[in-house]
C-alpha cells in the first residue's frame, strides 16, 4: 500500500519527517483526515491534536496553528509551534491560562489587548486537551 511523506515544521526546526497511513489534523473547519491518494489542497490549521497513523501505530501532537499543505502522496504541515503530545507540560500550560485571565481582568471586553489572551488561553486549553489524550 501506498505511504504518504509526512512532515512537521515549525519556525526553529524541523520535528518529523516520516512515512505514514494517515494523518488527522485540525483544520480551521474541524478535524480532516489524509490518505494516500487524496485531492491536493491547502488549508488552515487551528490548535489541536494532530494524529499520523502508520502500521496500527499513532502518533499524537499539539500544533499551535498554521498550515497544512496537501498532496497526492505527501503532507507538509507548517505549524506555528508543535510539540508531541508525551511532551505537553500541563502545569506550564495552566500556568500560562491563569496569567492571561489575570491580565485579562484590567480589560474591557471589546478592548483589542485583550484578544491575544483569548487566543493564548484557547491555544492553551487544546494543548492540555491533547494533553490529555497522550
Amino acid at each position: 500500500m501506498a505511504k504518504l511523506k509526512v512532515e512537521v515544521v515549525t519556525p526553529e526546526r524541523r520535528l518529523v519527517q516520516v512515512e505514514a497511513d494517515e494523518v488527522i489534523a485540525p483544520g480551521a473547519e474541524g478535524l480532516f483526515g489524509v490518505r494516500p491518494g487524496h485531492a491536493p489542497f491547502l488549508s488552515l490549521l487551528s490548535p489541536g491534536p494532530l494524529t499520523v497513523k502508520s502500521g496500527g501505530k499513532n502518533e499524537l501532537f499539539f500544533v499551535a496553528g498554521g498550515f497544512v499543505e496537501v498532496g497526492a502522496h505527501n503532507v507538509r504541515v507548517l505549524a506555528d509551534a508543535a510539540q508531541p503530545a508525551k511532551d505537553i507540560d500541563a502545569a506550564a500550560a495552566k500556568k500560562r491560562i491563569a496569567d492571561a485571565e489575570t491580565a485579562l481582568k484590567g480589560l474591557e471586553v471589546t478592548d483589542p489587548r485583550a484578544q491575544p489572551h483569548r487566543e493564548l488561553i484557547r491555544r492553551e486549553q487544546k494543548r492540555l486537551e491533547v494533553g490529555a489524550m497522550k
